[in-house]
């Protein structure tokens, strides 16, 4: 942003060059425990009344299996019935054997029985991240489901899914953990058994109706003081600069009733969503205090480094109001009190001395290059060809015949190139 380095410099004194560059952001230890604080199932009970209507299904060891295996192979739209002729059940024992549900039927069921319960349309994501790296797959380019097999379609065919199945402990530090060499050399068993551990669950969130992407804004709280915030959908929105003071005040009221003593830990980052007539603020996701947290229109050292409501003299505020005793000299003199009313007085002045913290508000503005951006979609490292998703959706056989066919065409292009080769050296002569 062509506002960062501005506002950067004068904000965070801190951040002056340096004769030695840093090496590493500055960031506390990332803890296991921290990362699952901010599993949807952990802090979802918490704050129930503050979230968008949702369901979590807990999922089996079969279900996690599935979307851990390599190709995308959906179930039948129709479970078969039981009932039928001989033709009939053999064509059942044919389906089944590509029927990739009948290891976990009753949880299909439980998914199908859920979408309808939410009103037929869901949004779905595991405990912490939602497949919206993978909407160029799906037939409406959204996250919106209205059938299981939308689900598994999404979440079998999302990096970000893949992330937390079989990464999301990478890089974390236990509280016990000693650093001794025998643990270092179980380090990859002690990972997989954490990883078995946890109670993953499937968040079916109701779709949001005419939902405005804009009006959903990414939190950053450093010692439990809100630091700043920022637009979470990199376009500019002409409409946003004059509600920033309200949409300001909504979050920094939310917070300080609802999250800021109560969430486990003391740094996280939080996403709200705040739709017209903008009078209430809806919790959509925690986020870790982590580098894998997006900073998006700020940079990470930027929000290590800002001077927040927490630092300036910290150590002498009480209760919000510094308290100094002067003695006769004019200098600082702890020992002595001060009786009741020159204290009010001193607590009068110190309150309106004392500046107030704002946390900023960072949007992207009509200048920036990133409102312009139309060459790079949003996850555009995460798509895949189609012919290769085609192929994958017929299993083990689809993807051999798709390898079949793309050795052919290399073959056909190369005795093309030779033969073109060996024309254009033949005319030359």
């Amino acid at each position: 942003m062509p506002i960062a380095n501005a506002d950067l410099m004068e904000r965070s004194p801190s951040l002056e060059p340096t004769s030695e560059p840093l090496m590493e952001l500055p960031f506390p230890v990332v803890t296991k425990s921290h990362i699952l604080n901010c599993s949807y199932h952990s802090w979802y009970p918490r704050y129930r009344s503050l979230t968008p209507k949702a369901r979590l299904i807990p999922l089996s060891a079969s279900f996690l299996s599935y979307l851990r295996a390599d190709g995308i192979i959906l179930p039948p739209e129709d479970i078969p019935s039981s009932t039928g002729s001989d033709t009939d059940n053999e064509e059942e024992e044919e389906d089944q054997t590509t029927d990739p549900s009948q290891a976990w039927l009753d949880m299909h069921q439980k998914i199908k029985s859920t979408i309808s319960e939410l009103g037929g349309s869901v949004m779905p994501k595991l405990n912490w991240s939602a497949p919206k790296d993978a909407t160029w797959i799906s037939a409406t380019n959204s996250m919106t489901c209205t059938t299981p097999n939308d689900i598994y379609l999404l979440l079998k065919s999302s990096d970000f899914i893949t992330h937390d199945l079989e990464q999301v402990l990478d890089d974390c530090e236990d509280e016990s953990d000693d650093e001794s060499e025998v643990e270092n050399q179980d380090e990859e068993r002690s990972a997989s058994e954490h990883l078995s551990k946890i109670p993953y669950h499937l968040i079916l969130r109701k779709t949001i109706p005419a939902f405005n992407p804009a009006l959903e804004i990414r939190c950053f709280v450093r010692s439990r003081h809100l630091l700043c915030m920022c637009q979470r959908d990199l376009n500019h929105f002409d409409f946003l600069p004059r509600l920033i003071p309200k949409l300001r005040s909504l979050i920094q009221d939310a917070f300080d009733k609802n999250l800021k003593r109560t969430f486990p830990d003391e740094s996280f980052v939080f996403d709200v969503y705040i739709p017209p007539p903008h009078d209430r603020v809806w919790l959509i996701d925690v986020n870790p205090w982590a580098p894998r947290t997006d900073p998006l229109l700020f940079s990470w050292l930027e929000v290590l480094n800002m001077r927040g409501e927490e630092q300036g003299g910290a150590d002498n505020l009480q209760d919000g109001v510094v308290r100094l005793s002067l003695n006769g000299n004019g200098s600082v003199d702890r020992g002595s009190d001060l009786d009741d009313e020159q204290e009010e007085e001193v607590e009068e002045a110190s309150e309106d001395e004392e500046e107030v913290f704002t946390p900023e508000f960072r949007l992207v503005n009509r200048d920036d290059p990133e409102a312009y951006n139309f060459n790079t979609p949003q996850y555009s490292a995460h798509k895949l060809p189609k012919d290769v998703v085609d192929a994958s959706t017929d299993g083990e056989a689809g993807l051999r015949e798709f390898m079949g066919t793309w050795r052919e065409i290399v073959a056909r292009q190369e005795k093309e190139d030779r033969e073109e080769k060996d024309n254009g050296i033949v005319d030359g002569i």
